[in-house]
C-alpha cells in the first residue's frame, strides 16, 4: 500500500512538472499537415506605450508545417519542413489611414520578387529532444530572408518540462528557463546572456553611457504535444544616463496560432537524416540557425565631398557657438566612418586654415583605421608651421570614446620621433597616459602597445634629469591613473621642488580612495605638518584635501585641525573654509569632522574665528534622485593678498559613477615684488609664474602660460593687454555608443548614441599698479547636442526613431581683487548664461522602394540664467568692491 502511494505521488509530481506528452519536445503526428497562421510585428517608441504614437510594420502569413521523418530508433529525433506562403506587410498603427505607406502596394511590390521567392521556399528543421539540431536552407538566399524564416524556425524549439538550460536559436546562445503547467509552457530568454557575434562599441564612463535592458518572454499552449498557441514579445529599451529625456523602446510581437490539420505526406523511410535530406532535395545545406549580419543596399547618395561641402559652412569659427555645427560635425562623423583613407586625405589636403582644425577633430573622431591612416599622413610632427592642428588632433585623441591599440601604438611611435615643438611632444606623452587609462578600463592593460606605454611613463620619470621632462611624465601619471606609479609621485610630493611637488601631489588627489593607503596618507601627513621640509602653500592644502576626503582617522582629523591656528593667516583661513564646507554639503568626512569637533580643544573662537580671504564652497548645478551635478571653488591667497591658486571644479553624478567634466585651476607665484610685500614662508625664492592648468571630461590637457619670469611679467602689463588665453578649443564626441540588435522574430535593429560639443575654455589675468586691482577669468561657452537613433530593419521596409536634444550654453568665473588696502578686498562671481533648451524627436517608415512617412515634434524651452550663490561673506564684500558711485550735486567744474 505505501509503495503504491509512492508511486502515485511520483507520477502527480512528474505529471505536473511538465506538460502532458511521451516527448520532451513539441512532436509532430504521422501523415499530418499543419496549418498555422503566423504574423511578427514590431513597433518603436520613446517608452510612453501610446500605440499611437508609434511607428513600425506586421509581417504575416500562412504556414505550413510537416514531419518528413521520425527517426525509427527514438520518437524525439524528428525533420519537419516549415513553408511559409500567402505574406502580407501592413502597419501596426492602423490608424495611419492614407498616409500609410502600404496603401496601393501589393507584396510583391512590397518584399520583390527576389525576396519573396526566397521567403516562400521551405526550410528544414532537425530537431532533437525539442532542439535544434540543425537548420537547413538553400544557399545564396537574402540574409535579411533567411533571418525571417530563422526567427520563425526558432519558436519550435521548445521542452515541455520546467528548467533552465542553454539554447542556440537566432538570439545565438542563451540561457532559458522553462515553466511547465498542465497545457502551457512559459519560456523566459536572458537576452544579455545570449553570445552572438555583432558589432558595436560604448563609451566606458557610465556618466556619459546607455543603459539598455532587454526581456523575452514566450507562452505555448500546448495540445498533443503539439503548439496550438504562441505569442511571444520581446521589449528592448535604452536611455543616457544622465539625459534622460533622451530614451526609445523596440517591442517586438511574434504569434503563431494552429488553424486546422489535414491529411500531410507520408514518412520518408530510412535511418540516416542526411539520406532523409538528399532525397527530398539535394540543393538543401545546413547553415547556422543563428542570426546573420546584413546591411541594406544603399541607392548610391553624396559623396564624402559633397557631404563635407554641406557641414563646411556650419563649421566656420565664426559659427561654432551654434549647436548647428555640432550636428554637422555628428553627421560627418558618421560618413567618415565608412569612408576611405583616399577620400579622406583629398579633402585635408584641399582645405584651408580656417576650417582645417574642425576637420580634424572630425577625422580623429571617426576613430577608423583609414581616418587614423588618412590623419597620421597629413600631419608632420616634425614642423612647427601646424601646432594648432597637432594639438586638436592629439586632444581628439584624448577623448576618443572607444581608442584602440592602435592609436596608442601610432601615438609611442611619434613619440619617440623628432617634433618641431616641444609642446607638442609634451602633450603627445600626456595624452598617452590618457589612452592608457582608457584603455585599461576597457580590460586592455595587458595590451602590448598598453604594457610599452606603462614602462614609457614610468621608466621616464624614474630617470628624467630636466624639470620639464619631470613635469611632463608626472602629467601622463595623472591621465594614467597607475597604480604601480603611487610610490614615485609620494617621492616626488615630498622630495621634489615647488611645481614639480605639486602636480605629483595633485596627481595623487585623482586616485581613488582605496589608493590612498595608510602609507600614502603617513606621508601627505608628513608634507602637511612639514616634518622633513617647508612645502608651499598648494601642496600642503591638496595633501590636506586628499586626507580628508580619504576616510580620515580620528587623529588625522584631529591634527589638521589643531594646527589651523598655528598656520599663515591665509592658509588657516583656506583651512578653516575648507573644514565648514566640508560639514555644510554633508561630505564623506563630515561625521569624523563632527565627532572631533566635539573636543573644547580643538573647537574653540580662536580656532575659528580667523579672519583672511581665502574661501572654499562647493554648491548643486542640479540635483534629482537619479543624478546631480555640482560645482566646487577654492581660492588661496597669499599673505600679501595676491591670487596664489583658484580652483573651479564641476562634477557630474549618475548614481555610484562620477565624471570630472572640467576642472580650472590658475595659479600664481612670485609677485609680491610688484607691491613691495613679504613672500609666504617656504615662497621666498619662487620665480613670477601664472598660469593655467584644466582637466576636461576626465583628461588632463597641458596646462598653458600667462607669464613666465620677472621680465615677461612686466612686458604683460606695461603692454596692458588682457587677451584671453585658450586652454581648448575644438570639437568634441563625448557620446559614442552603437549596438546592433537581432531580434528573436528576424529583424534588424540599431542603435545608437552620439553626443557631440563644442567647447571653448579661456582665461585671463588681468594686473593693474595704478588701480592696485587684480581680475582672473575663465570663460567657459559650448554647444552640446544629443542625438539618439533606433531602427528596425527588414531589407524592404525600415521604421526609425530619432530622439535629439540640444543646447548653447555659458559660464564664467571672475576673481576681483583690490589690494589698495588691507585687509584686500576679494569679490568673486560665477555666472551662468541664460540657455535654450530643445529637444526633437522624428519617427519615420520608409520602403526600400523610397515611399515613406515622418512625423515630426519639436519642444523648446529657456533656461534662465543665474549667478551661482558662493558663502556670505563673498557676497559682503562684493557689495564693498562694486558699490555705487555717490551721486555728484554739483554742475560745475569743481
Amino acid at each position: 500500500m505505501i509503495l503504491l502511494a509512492v508511486l502515485f505521488l511520483c507520477f502527480i509530481s512528474s505529471y505536473s512538472a511538465s506538460v502532458k506528452g511521451h516527448t520532451t519536445g513539441l512532436s509532430l503526428n504521422n501523415e499530418r499537415l499543419y496549418k498555422l497562421t503566423y504574423s511578427t510585428e514590431v513597433f518603436l517608441d520613446r517608452g510612453q506605450g501610446k500605440l499611437q504614437d508609434t511607428v513600425g510594420y506586421r509581417i504575416s502569413s500562412n504556414v505550413d508545417v510537416t514531419l518528413l521523418w521520425r527517426n525509427p530508433d527514438g520518437d524525439d529525433d524528428q525533420l519537419i519542413k516549415i513553408m511559409i506562403n500567402d505574406v502580407n506587410v501592413e502597419n501596426v498603427n492602423q490608424q495611419r489611414g492614407q498616409k500609410s505607406i502600404f496603401t496601393g502596394k501589393n507584396t510583391l511590390k512590397i518584399i520583390g520578387k527576389e525576396n519573396l521567392e526566397a521567403l516562400q521556399r521551405p526550410v528544414l528543421l532537425h530537431l532533437m529532444h525539442g532542439k535544434v539540431k540543425e537548420f537547413y536552407s538553400y544557399q545564396n538566399e537574402p540574409v535579411a530572408i533567411e533571418n525571417l524564416k530563422r526567427g520563425l524556425a526558432s519558436l519550435f524549439q521548445m521542452q515541455l518540462s520546467s528548467g533552465t538550460t542553454n539554447e542556440v536559436d537566432i538570439s545565438g546562445d542563451c540561457k532559458v528557463t522553462y515553466q511547465a503547467h498542465q497545457d502551457k509552457v512559459t519560456k523566459i530568454k536572458a537576452l544579455d546572456s545570449c553570445k552572438i557575434s555583432r558589432s558595436g562599441f560604448t563609451t566606458q564612463n557610465q556618466v556619459l553611457g546607455v543603459s539598455s535592458k532587454a526581456t523575452s518572454l514566450a507562452t505555448y499552449k500546448i495540445e498533443d504535444s503539439f503548439v496550438i498557441a504562441l505569442t511571444a514579445e520581446e521589449i528592448h529599451t535604452f536611455g543616457l544616463n544622465f539625459l534622460r529625456t533622451v530614451t526609445g523602446k523596440i517591442v517586438s510581437k511574434q504569434k503563431l496560432e494552429l488553424k486546422t490539420t489535414e491529411a500531410g505526406p507520408r514518412l520518408m523511410p530510412g535511418k540516416q537524416v542526411a539520406a532523409i535530406i538528399k532525397a527530398v532535395d539535394s540543393k538543401y545545406t545546413a547553415i547556422s540557425i543563428v542570426g546573420q549580419v546584413f546591411q541594406s543596399k544603399c541607392k548610391g547618395g553624396p559623396s564624402l565631398l559633397e557631404r563635407w561641402q554641406s557641414a563646411r559652412k556650419h563649421l566656420l569659427p565664426e559659427n561654432l557657438s551654434k549647436a548647428e555645427a555640432v550636428r554637422s560635425f555628428l553627421a560627418f562623423v558618421h560618413h567618415l566612418r565608412t569612408a576611405k583613407k583616399e577620400e579622406i586625405l583629398q579633402i585635408l589636403k584641399s582645405e584651408d586654415k580656417e576650417v582645417l582644425p574642425q576637420l580634424v577633430d572630425a577625422v580623429t573622431s571617426a576613430q577608423t583605421p583609414d581616418s587614423l591612416e588618412a590623419i597620421l599622413d597629413f600631419l608632420d610632427f616634425r614642423s612647427d608651421s601646424s601646432i594648432i592642428l597637432q594639438e586638436r588632433f592629439l586632444y581628439a585623441c584624448g577623448f576618443a570614446s572607444h581608442p584602440n591599440e592602435a592609436l596608442l601604438k601610432a601615438l609611442i611611435s611619434k613619440f619617440q620621433g623628432s617634433f618641431g615643438s616641444n609642446d607638442i611632444r609634451e602633450t603627445v606623452m600626456i595624452i598617452i597616459g590618457a589612452l592608457v587609462r582608457k584603455l585599461c578600463q576597457n580590460e586592455g592593460c595587458k595590451l602590448k602597445a598598453v604594457v610599452k606605454a606603462k614602462k614609457l611613463i614610468l621608466g621616464g620619470l624614474e630617470k628624467s634629469e630636466k624639470k620639464e621632462d619631470t613635469t611632463m611624465y608626472l602629467l601622463a601619471l595623472k591621465n594614467a591613473l597607475l597604480p604601480e606609479g603611487i610610490p614615485l609621485l609620494l617621492k616626488y610630493a615630498e622630495a621634489g621642488e615647488g611645481p614639480v611637488s605639486h602636480i605629483a601631489t595633485t596627481t595623487l588627489q585623482r586616485y581613488d580612495a582605496p589608493f590612498i593607503t595608510n602609507e600614502v596618507k603617513k606621508t601627505l601627513n608628513r608634507i602637511y605638518h612639514q616634518n622633513r621640509k617647508v612645502h608651499e602653500k598648494t601642496v600642503r592644502t591638496t595633501a590636506a584635501a586628499i586626507i580628508l576626503n580619504s576616510n580620515p582617522s580620528y587623529m588625522e582629523v584631529k591634527n589638521l585641525l589643531l594646527s589651523i591656528g598655528e598656520l599663515p593667516m591665509e592658509m588657516s583661513k583656506y583651512m578653516l573654509t575648507i573644514v565648514r564646507d566640508i560639514l555644510r554639503f554633508e561630505m564623506p568626512a563630515s561625521k569624523m569632522v563632527r565627532r572631533v569637533l566635539k573636543e573644547m580643544v580643538v573647537h574653540n573662537y580662536d580656532r575659528f574665528s580667523k579672519s583672511g580671504s581665502s574661501s572654499a564652497y562647493t554648491g548643486y548645478i542640479a540635483r534629482d534622485p537619479h543624478s546631480a551635478s555640482t560645482y566646487s571653488l577654492d581660492i588661496l591667497y597669499s599673505g600679501s593678498g595676491i591670487l596664489r591658486r583658484s580652483n573651479l571644479n564641476i562634477f557630474q553624478y549618475v548614481g555610484k559613477a562620477h565624471l570630472q567634466a572640467s576642472q580650472v585651476v590658475i595659479e600664481a607665484q612670485g609677485l609680491e615684488a610688484l607691491i613691495a610685500a613679504t613672500p609666504d614662508e617656504g615662497e621666498e625664492d619662487l620665480d613670477s609664474y601664472a598660469g593655467l592648468s584644466a582637466i576636461l571630461f576626465d583628461v588632463q590637457l597641458r596646462p598653458v602660460t600667462f607669464f613666465s619670469g620677472y621680465s615677461d611679467l612686466m612686458a604683460k602689463i606695461l603692454s596692458a593687454s588682457s587677451d584671453p588665453v585658450s586652454v581648448v578649443k575644438g570639437l568634441i564626441l563625448l557620446i559614442d555608443h552603437s549596438q546592433e540588435i537581432q531580434l528573436q522574430s528576424g529583424l534588424k535593429a540599431n542603435m545608437e548614441v552620439q553626443g557631440g560639443l563644442a567647447i571653448d575654455i579661456s582665461g585671463s589675468m588681468e594686473f593693474s599698479l595704478w588701480y592696485r586691482e587684480s581680475k582672473t577669468r575663465v570663460k567657459n561657452r559650448v554647444a552640446m547636442v544629443v542625438i539618439g537613433d533606433i531602427t528596425v530593419d527588414s531589407s524592404f521596409v525600415k521604421a526609425g526613431l530619432e530622439i535629439s536634444t540640444e543646447t548653447e550654453a555659458g559660464l564664467e568665473f571672475i576673481s576681483t581683487v583690490q589690494f589698495s588696502q588691507y585687509p584686500f578686498l576679494v569679490c568673486m562671481q560665477m555666472d551662468k548664461d541664460g540657455a535654450p533648451f530643445r529637444q526633437f524627436e522624428t519617427k519615420y517608415e520608409r520602403l526600400s522602394t523610397g515611399k515613406g512617412y515622418v512625423s515630426r515634434r519639436r519642444k523648446e524651452r529657456l533656461v534662465a540664467g543665474s549667478e551661482f550663490p558662493l558663502h556670505q561673506e563673498n557676497s559682503e564684500m562684493c557689495k564693498v568692491v562694486f558699490a555705487p558711485e555717490p551721486e555728484s550735486t554739483s554742475n560745475g567744474w569743481f
